[in-house]
């Protein structure tokens, strides 16, 4: 064994550093002191220079704190060599660490740090006539040595006495005699041609400088015998480690500089110079209230609390459901377990228990459906025996009721209900017949859910069989989202205990105000304090003191902030800075002091909605206020405080704009919903298009008046019989893609034989036909743009006012006409899109197009206010529709893709092909035989390929197909005075070439 080095004796050596240069004291081994044996010569013999002394150097280290530090030495004597050694530690990437002039204005040279590695540059005027690079990652606060030597034209770079980092350049340059060497930085004068530096200054330590091998004795510089500098610390190394601890949130990696420490937010999901704030929301029903649509979505629960973002699935409907998923979803088949008891089923969530228990804590109502599939399989054994089934919650207690029964009652829906198919049982399966039945229901007691365990007792008997299903959690609304108060009098506020930021506070809001000022919050210590208020009606200010004195960051908006509607305020306070925004401008940011005071001291009760003295008292509404991931309850203190009301309504001024396409905002409580009932579309915002996908045969009509009332009302003047729908203009919004030409998209029809039709000639182009007057022909106004019958979604917007008529498509410029008819629509009778099945008053030209009917997709049809296809697919029983051929809803009027997030409508089982009543359920077939995965995939592998045969042949024949017909020529579409092709074979034709398409 050896010490300090690895004995050679020519032989190869196995590694490769070189031998220990230092002291080595206290060397034991197997508590021997290796080093007492050397000195006796006892077993242990030592080799080399060694000594049994260690004199240490005297280091005195100095620090370079800034732009004007740097040191000056007097420089080599010697003309032909330069020799220069030190030990540096630093936290900057770069910075400059010696610099002098060469002999005879022969160039600069500079050694220097650059993104943490050191570089040696030779040059003169410019241009660089020696360089090289050694080291990396040298600005990690530990010490470095570093090595210049340079000798007849050669120069040579050596970092940590690493043999491998050596750097080498070759240059001829003569250093000289007696010029300064200059460490750190230059002097301020600007005329000292001495000494240039062109990067930045050097802050850091050095120690242990050696000038031509001769220690310089730091000393006599600071006491002005030898050398000089300016604005150096000796015989100290001031570097802090800014980074312990560190105050980067949430995983934020931390990095440092001289001054100041950085924060990495990467990856994280949080953002801000700490890491601190998050950059999700804490709810789907935040996500809502944004104009989202259904998805996953990452939510934070607490906002910059400690609990970490949670992917969930968020159902946007008239009610926001947050889905938390789990593993076990499937319906699983019960077997018996070999002589045990019982059986247990386990739930594993996305979202741990904190989560979970946030989650449920923060919403309105919760619920998890639960089934059991039973067939000679008793679930609690009710009424009064032992249960045989109980489910334990998130808190770990076995409870021993089912779904849609009460905790405590031993009881499933149908005992509740008193519909259980044998009433001396509060369970379907407590019959205990030999037919399968089930029990199923919500659990939604918030304070057992989640489902996390089962355990299934009768399973065990010869004809037993069972089968079980537990949904995800379900979740709807956001208690924090809503939480408010209304301030009516500026002397009232609401008081809470003591905010606790010390280091981080983040504080957000919404606000509603009439008032020009206020002061939304304050929270006072014995000299700190911590305040938001309205200062001006467009101004919102947040100011605070940690014994710096008081610091203000200031958001002014363009426009009024006391217009009555709902604005968002964001305020941070870290140990580096101050950060403000409102609504969506730019945030404002004011930096904290580099080296001052950072703790934020309170000690008063927190006031909301005004101030201790009671004056700038804030007239209107907070809502939603968070600090430091807490949501204050304003709406519990608001009942008990004079002034204060909880809740706030007037939600529509604000939200209203998210109600689209015609949609009408209506106030709730909590809230606010949008009525689609005017509006071709449907959603939670009426957004999502109401689209059917028509056959040639497909016929929708929406009937104004029935016929029967024309002879109930005979004695009635004809001229005042339909007044109530004779229109004097029309407004048409539709949607439609197709590739047949002709077709008719549109037609609106009266008692009195006129009519409205919006087609597509044969070339693809749109027409609009109206004919109003009798004693007239049809006026025909046709839109001068491409072939609209391209498989595309087009949109098309009709409106007439009197003799006026606007039609535009897509995006394209709208068009103008004039009419020259009547200009009433009198006597509407009914609206057709589709085949018009009474074609005997039709138009000769419309009849023609009228008899190959319509093959394509309509969406978002609306004429006035009503909604021809969507009262015939969601209303039709309730509507004055009548519905010819097959129609189905479909989403071919989507503009773009299915949102790939889109959450999928799910049924219980028992909406499921109506067997689970009748006979066994339909389980997982993963989970109850897994040696059918096989046979599964070998089946799908055999469809697939005899689909792609017969998408093959039918193309082909279809290739033959469409070259035959190019053969024959057209030529009907060449006759002048027959602008259609009435052949009746084109109909056919024009459906193949659409399912074409589709394919």
């Amino acid at each position: 064994m050896s010490f300090g080095g690895v004995p050679g004796h020519g032989k190869s050596r196995t590694f490769s550093k070189r031998n220990f240069h230092g002291c080595l004291e206290n060397l034991l081994y197997n508590d021997v002191n290796v080093i007492d044996l050397a000195k006796l010569k006892h077993h242990v013999t030592a080799s080399g220079n060694v000594t049994f002394a260690c004199s240490e150097p005297a280091d005195v280290p100095v620090t370079f704190l800034g732009s004007e530090s740097y040191l000056q030495l007097p420089g080599p004597l010697q003309k032909e060599s330069l020799s220069v050694s030190l030990h540096f530690r630093t936290w900057n990437k770069a910075g400059l660490l010696m610099t002098t002039e060469m002999h005879q204005h022969a160039g600069s040279l500079w050694l220097y740090l650059s993104e943490g590695k050191v570089k040696l540059q030779i040059s003169k005027a410019g241009r660089i006539l020696a360089d090289a690079t050694t080291g990396s990652g040298l600005n990690d606060g530990q010490w470095h040595s570093l090595e210049l030597n340079a000798k007849r034209g050669r120069v040579s770079l050596t970092v940590d006495k690493e043999a491998g980092s050596a750097a080498h350049a070759s240059s001829p340059f003569h250093v000289a005699s007696g010029n300064n060497l200059f460490f750190g930085g230059c002097p301020e004068n600007k005329n000292n041609q001495n000494c240039r530096n062109p990067f930045n200054s050097f802050q850091g330590c050095m120690q242990l400088i050696y000038v031509d091998n001769i220690a310089v004795d730091l000393i006599k510089v600071q006491q002005r015998i030898m050398g000089n500098f300016s604005d150096l610390q000796m015989d100290l190394c001031g570097i802090i480690d800014r980074c312990s601890p560190s105050y980067c949130e949430h995983g934020g990696k931390c990095t440092q500089s001289w001054n100041t420490f950085y924060c990495n937010c990467s990856n994280s999901g949080y953002i801000g110079a700490t890491c601190h704030s998050s950059i999700y929301e804490r709810s789907c029903e935040a996500y809502k209230h944004k104009g989202n649509a259904s998805g996953l979505y990452y939510i934070d629960l607490d906002g910059s609390g400690p609990l970490s973002p949670l992917l969930v699935k968020c159902n946007m409907t008239e009610k926001t459901w947050m889905v938390i998923q789990h593993n076990n979803t499937e319906l699983t088949k019960l077997k018996s377990s070999g002589g045990k008891d019982q059986h247990l089923a386990y739930f594993n969530y996305s979202a741990n228990t904190e989560q979970l228990q946030a989650i449920i804590n923060q919403a309105q109502h919760c619920e998890q459906e639960v089934s059991y599939h039973c067939k000679k399989s008793r679930l609690l054994n009710t009424p009064d025996g032992d249960p045989f089934t109980w489910w334990v919650g998130r808190t770990g207690e076995a409870h021993a009721y089912w779904g849609g029964a009460k905790p405590g009652t031993q009881k499933c829906s149908c005992g509740l209900e008193e519909s259980c198919i044998d009433s001396s049982h509060y369970c379907n399966c407590d019959a205990d017949r030999r037919e399968w039945t089930n029990d199923s229901g919500p659990l939604s007691f918030k304070d057992h859910l989640p489902v996390t365990e089962i355990s299934f007792g009768d399973i065990n008997r010869a004809e037993s069989e069972a089968a079980y299903k537990v949904g995800h959690l379900q979740c709807y609304g956001d208690k924090n989202f809503w939480n408010a108060a209304f301030f009516n009098k500026e002397t009232s506020y609401l008081h809470f205990p003591t905010f606790q930021g010390e280091l981080s506070a983040d504080i957000s809001f919404l606000f509603k105000t009439t008032a020009t000022s206020g002061v939304f919050m304050e929270n006072l210590g014995i000299k700190d304090f911590i305040r938001i208020e309205l200062s001006s009606p467009s101004e919102v200010v947040f100011s605070y003191d940690v014994g710096n004195g008081p610091f203000e960051v200031r958001v002014e908006a363009p426009t009024p902030l006391n217009n009555n509607q709902w604005h968002s305020v964001k305020a941070e306070r870290n140990v580096k800075e101050a950060m403000l925004r409102v609504d969506r401008l730019p945030s404002r940011t004011q930096k904290a002091p580099t080296d001052g005071h950072i703790h934020l001291q309170l000690n008063s009760q927190l006031f909301v909605g005004g101030t201790a003295s009671r004056q700038k008292g804030f007239l209107g509404c907070i809502r939603s206020l968070e600090l430091n991931g807490i949501t204050l309850d304003l709406e519990e203190r608001a009942k008990i405080t004079p002034g204060v009301k909880p809740g706030c309504p007037g939600h529509c001024s604000s939200y209203g704009s998210l109600c689209q396409n015609g949609g009408r905002c209506v106030e709730k409580y909590n809230g606010f919903s949008c009525d689609c009932s005017l509006s071709a579309f449907m959603g939670p915002f009426c957004q999502k298009e109401v689209s059917a996908y028509f056959k040639p045969g497909t016929s929708v009509a929406y009937t104004f008046k029935e016929p029967y009332e024309l002879t109930k009302n005979a004695s009635v003047q004809s001229s005042s019989m339909y007044s109530d729908v004779t229109l004097r203009g029309e407004h048409i919004a539709f949607s439609f893609r197709t590739s047949q030409a002709p077709a008719l998209l549109l037609y609106a029809n009266s008692y009195y034989r006129e009519y409205l039709a919006v087609l597509l000639n044969r070339n693809g182009h749109l027409d609009v036909k109206y004919k109003l007057q009798n004693n007239k022909d049809a006026e025909v106004f046709r839109m001068n743009m491409r072939n609209l019958a391209n498989g595309q979604l087009h949109k098309v917007n009709i409106k007439r006012q009197a003799d006026i008529l606007h039609v535009q498509v897509d995006q394209y410029a709208r068009e103008e006409f004039n009419l020259t008819s009547d200009m009433e629509f009198n006597a509407i009778k009914s609206v057709i899109l589709g085949k018009v099945y009474e074609s005997g008053e039709l138009d000769p030209e419309v009849a023609r197009v009228n008899s190959l009917g319509f093959s394509g997709c309509l969406s978002a049809v609306q004429f006035n206010s009503i909604t021809p296809l969507k009262a015939a697919l969601l209303y039709p029983s309730s509507s004055p529709v009548i519905v010819k051929g097959q129609l189905g809803e479909s989403h071919c009027g989507a503009s773009s893709p299915s949102n790939p997030f889109a959450v999928e409508t799910t049924h219980s089982l028992s909406d499921q092909s109506g067997t689970i009543d009748t006979g066994e359920p339909i389980v997982n077939a993963v989970r109850s035989d897994s040696a059918l995965i096989g046979g599964v995939i070998a089946v799908m592998i055999f469809i697939i390929l005899c689909v792609l045969a017969i998408i093959a042949r039918f193309l082909y024949r279809r290739k033959e197909s469409f070259q035959s017909r190019e053969a024959k020529g057209d030529k009907s579409d060449d006759s002048p005075d027959f602008p259609f092709n009435n052949d009746p074979n084109s109909q056919n034709v024009l459906s193949e070439h659409q399912k074409e398409y589709f394919i």
